[in-house]
């Protein structure tokens, strides 16, 4: 082979691997025509979603912690792994690379990582910060090397090595995010360089970028917006969707190469949401479960999760 032609070869393949999508972000000519809404168990109270690279979402409850699994092209779904009980739900949710899905656990103050291939929890954890009396283990994110937890109670980002066998660390955030009366730290991303992390405060609609090292500076948005109700966060090369629960609406924030700065350029809503929470992609669509905060929760009360395209 010439050095001309090694270097095309070299010069297509890393061209190739530069604009890949990620593992979620698939496209399929079928997704238009699968369900868009898929339906949930009568009071099961949702709040997650996580989905990863085949066509198949999880759910996470609020009342017992069930995990539930959803085919996106039928609609059909069943329990994959049974929860521990009342008092410790399923919050946020993400999938690895080894089919592995890191649960937020709310109020119990914990984390579990389920098995998708058994349903069975390969390691739980537990993440109170100590000196205090409650704990919201809200949301998670995926880097390199570990899950980061949100705690919408405490100012503390809780780092979980993946390797499943290094202790959970509690990293202080400091700086400009100062917790406040409601729900603090809720959805959490990573930076579009990597860098750092993103992190929404729902009561104050202000978007923060936290350093591994838990130093935050306020992410300045354009003029007064902001992104009050915050909740799951979707990460889309410079583009971050924040799903503004109670508004019924998904924001859409161009950011910067380093996240100093954001635009809010648009708005969605849609009259199948019902407070949607969390979000996640696959084909050409956003799914988002409808957690119904509006709606008293009873055995008999309905839930679904909904399909729509992405802005």
């Amino acid at each position: 082979m010439s050095r001309r032609t090694l270097a095309i070869v070299i010069s297509t393949a890393l061209a190739v691997v530069a604009g890949a999508a990620p593992a979620a972000a698939h496209s399929s000519s079928h997704s238009s025509k699968w369900p868009s809404s898929l339906t949930l168990p009568a009071g099961f109270q949702p709040e997650g979603i996580a989905i990863g690279d085949k066509p198949y979402a999880y759910f996470g409850s609020r009342v017992d912690g069930d995990i539930y699994r959803v085919s996106l092209r039928t609609g059909k779904g069943s329990v994959l792994s049974e929860g521990p009980g009342a008092g410790n739900p399923s919050l946020g949710l993400k999938i690895d690379d080894r089919a592995r899905l890191f649960v937020a656990g709310g109020t119990a103050g914990t984390a579990r990582v389920v098995d998708l291939r058994s349903g069975r929890v390969l390691k739980s954890y537990t993440l109170k910060t100590p000196g205090s009396t409650a704990w919201f283990i809200n949301d998670v994110v995926l880097t390199r090397d570990a899950a980061w937890f949100t705690d919408s109670t405490n100012p503390v980002l809780w780092k979980v090595p993946l390797n499943l066998r290094s202790a959970p660390v509690a990293v202080p955030i400091t700086g400009e995010f100062q917790y406040a009366t409601g729900i603090n730290a809720n959805g959490i991303s990573r930076t579009p360089d990597g860098r750092a992390l993103i992190v929404v405060q729902s009561s104050t609609g202000k978007l923060f970028k936290v350093r591994y090292d838990g130093r935050s500076t306020e992410i300045k948005l354009n003029g007064a917006e902001n992104v009050a109700n915050g909740d799951g966060l979707w990460l889309r090369g410079r583009t971050l969707y924040v799903v503004q629960n109670r508004l019924n609406v998904i924001a859409k924030v161009a950011l910067d190469e380093h996240a100093a700065l954001g635009k809010v350029v648009s708005r969605t809503g849609s009259g199948s949401f019902d407070v949607p929470t969390t979000i996640a992609e696959y084909g050409k669509r956003f799914y988002l479960p409808n957690a119904r905060f509006t709606t008293p929760a009873e055995p008999a009360t309905t839930y679904n999760a909904v399909a729509v395209p992405i802005p």
